[in-house]
């Protein structure tokens, strides 16, 4: 399959890299030149950046752009590859926004979070794919096969729940790991000494109901505790996190355990 990627930024990064060697990757286009030609010089693709130089012998267009971003991007595409399957990567941008002005779209979005310093460990990244025609859905599903064991055919509404589960699971909890890192860095505390109790904690979450595994001050309805905790916050000037830690323990003691 000759595949063309919009965007050169982690999504876009690691999907190519994982799709070269399986397909050839034909274009790399990025408003911003440079970031084009580094995706395209590693997996040897064409780089450009703008839209007047696209090329149209490809059989997959991939939107891997910031989502407000994909409204205007297929508005640009459609013109010039009016019959080329084209996919945006979101999770949480409805198919909608491909079909109002492209018939063959689709979505092939990876539940995963990336960073360009580590290593995608694909075969159990699960992936969501949606297509508006059923030879699409077939081809995207092919396609996602080959990255991994996890291949799913959600639609966009449940495509939308597991993006803002994840924000909870993945992005605030990494906030929760990045404020208490804050904390003890203020006392010259090794921020090492937490890590197997965060993994821990992940441990269990995924082996488990978290609801079954929940623990600490709030739980047990600790005041004396919860009332320390926010004293010390308050004397180190951190209202910030105070807030966040009263929100938090608020939902921990109204939750029914």
């Amino acid at each position: 399959m000759r595949i063309s990627f919009i965007g050169s930024g982690r999504v876009a990064t690691k999907l190519a890299q994982a799709l070269y060697g399986k397909h050839q990757i034909i274009q790399i286009i990025s408003p911003n030149i440079n970031n084009a030609k580094k995706l395209a010089d590693l997996v040897h693709a064409d780089a450009a950046d703008d839209f007047s130089d696209i090329q149209s012998d490809v059989d997959l267009v991939v939107i891997a752009v910031s989502d407000q971003a994909i409204s205007d991007v297929i508005q640009k595409l459609h013109p010039v590859l009016p019959e080329t399957c084209i996919v945006h990567t979101s999770g949480s941008t409805g198919l909608d926004v491909l079909t109002k002005q492209h018939a063959r779209s689709g979505v092939f979005y990876p539940l995963q979070t990336f960073s360009f310093e580590r290593v995608t460990e694909w075969e159990n990244t699960p992936l969501f794919v949606e297509a508006a025609e059923r030879d699409d859905l077939n081809l995207l599903t092919e396609l996602a096969k080959k990255l991994s064991q996890r291949v799913y055919q959600y639609n966009s509404a449940q495509r939308l729940s597991l993006h803002l589960a994840a924000v909870f699971a993945c992005n605030f909890s990494n906030y929760c790991y990045d404020m208490a890192k804050q904390i003890v860095d203020a006392k010259q505390v090794d921020f090492s000494l937490l890590y197997p109790l965060i993994l821990e904690t992940a441990n269990k979450a995924t082996q488990n109901d978290p609801r079954l595994m929940q623990t600490g001050p709030a739980m047990r309805g600790d005041l004396n505790i919860l009332q320390m905790h926010k004293a010390m916050l308050s004397a180190d000037r951190r209202e910030d996190l105070a807030e966040i830690y009263q929100l938090m323990s608020d939902g921990i003691e109204n939750r029914q355990y």
